[in-house]
């Protein structure tokens, strides 16, 4: 099963749209927001309300290496970007100094390990990083691993809140499975 189908599985198995609630996630109730946000995202002048450049490049481009455009748009084709600033600049304020810092230790392990900045790094190397710090939940490399946790979880949220994913996501249309099975309904 490709990554796509698992999350798509996953998504229509709940019947509503991702919440975190663990302890180290974001705690939010997307659905008010998704009107709002989908509405920003699509915003042609839109400018970072939290991010600067180079971390709102930085931001493009690992959302893009978590859900990357295949035979469908990837985050970045989602302005995924655009929904991360809007939720840590709007919903969810205290959480911004955290995935700031995040982004910060990120840049600084890949100058650690390549002398360059994470964005200026080849594919490959940024690859390596993640799966480097995917799931490390003790040691130098924890901090990063919960950034990278965070990370995917509102890119996750962000593509399929966004026009781009609610169409991936019924592109085939409602599997039968999710329809009502009363009888009056048929």
């Amino acid at each position: 099963m490709q990554r796509r189908d698992w999350i798509k599985t996953a998504l229509g198995g709940t019947g509503a749209i991702i919440t975190t609630r663990d302890a180290g996630a974001l705690t939010t109730d997307l659905a008010p927001m998704a009107a709002a946000a989908a509405a920003a995202v699509e915003n042609e002048s839109w400018t970072p309300l939290l991010f600067d450049a180079h971390q709102n490049e930085t931001v493009i481009t690992l959302t893009e290496l978590v859900i990357p455009e295949t035979d469908t748009p990837g985050a970045k084709a989602a302005h995924v970007n655009r929904y991360i600033d809007l939720m840590l600049h709007d919903v969810v304020p205290e959480k911004s100094p955290e995935f700031l810092k995040g982004l910060g230790w990120l840049d600084g392990h890949a100058i650690e390990q390549h002398a360059a900045p994470f964005i200026q790094l080849e594919e490959s190397q940024q690859v390596a990083i993640l799966e480097s710090i995917n799931d490390q939940a003790v040691g130098d490399l924890s901090m990063g691993s919960e950034f990278f946790a965070t990370l995917k979880r509102l890119t996750i949220e962000g593509y399929y809140t966004s026009k781009v994913g609610i169409d991936e996501l019924n592109k085939n249309g409602i599997p039968e499975t999710f329809a009502c099975q009363h009888d009056s309904h048929e």
